[in-house]
């Protein structure tokens, strides 16, 4: 029930943040005015977060985990493009479950160049996350073979493409649809035996 309280909580603050960003824009929003919009005091802002710029980014945070631990789930022998495809696909999935809510905090990251840079830093660690479960699965050393590591790269700018092209077109486009061609463009290249 506690659980249940605290994320409830969080997405109120959430939603007050993204809605005063999207009058106001994100540096010109305070922390006491979502504290304000939320109706909650600023103790209890930074108790559920450490600034303005997590309320944005951590509706992204569990992207990069679901990302690996659906990597680690698929079959063993499934090639590398399929693997990563469908890791990439938990996190559209996301995007496609919450689609008004992910829009905003995409269109307000990419416009962003803070927020942009913070969620650069994460998909810097879920670089290395997939990279070790790929270079794993393939049986690769990745501190002496690079394919596990460009794959891993690889497989991220399908995503922030992607993303993009779906913030682009505010909405109408299918970021599934989106991610698909972005694979198709980087599948050959993701082809170890090549």
């Amino acid at each position: 029930m506690a659980e249940r309280k605290r994320q409830l909580v969080a997405a109120e603050i959430t939603e007050a943040a993204l809605q005063l960003c999207a009058v106001k824009g994100f540096d010109s929003t305070t922390v006491d005015e979502i504290v304000e919009a939320a109706g909650i005091s600023r103790r209890t802002f930074f108790r559920y977060f450490s600034s303005k710029e997590d309320v944005a980014i951590q509706l992204l945070a569990s992207l990069g985990a679901d990302m690996r631990d659906e990597l680690r789930a698929r079959p063993a022998g499934e090639a590398p493009a399929v693997a990563l495809r469908h890791a990439v696909g938990m996190a559209i999935d996301h995007c496609v479950d919450e689609p008004v809510k992910s829009l905003r905090v995409v269109q307000l990251i990419l416009r962003t160049p803070v927020l942009h840079a913070r969620m650069l830093e994460r998909q810097a660690q879920w670089r290395e996350w997939l990279t070790a479960d790929l270079a794993g699965r393939l049986g690769r050393d990745p501190a002496t073979d690079l394919f596990p590591e460009m794959a891993a790269g690889m497989a991220l700018a399908a995503f922030e493409a992607a993303m993009r092209h779906w913030s682009v077109s505010d909405g109408a486009a299918d970021p599934h649809e989106l991610t698909d061609r972005a694979f198709a463009v980087i599948g050959p290249a993701l082809d170890p035996r090549r």
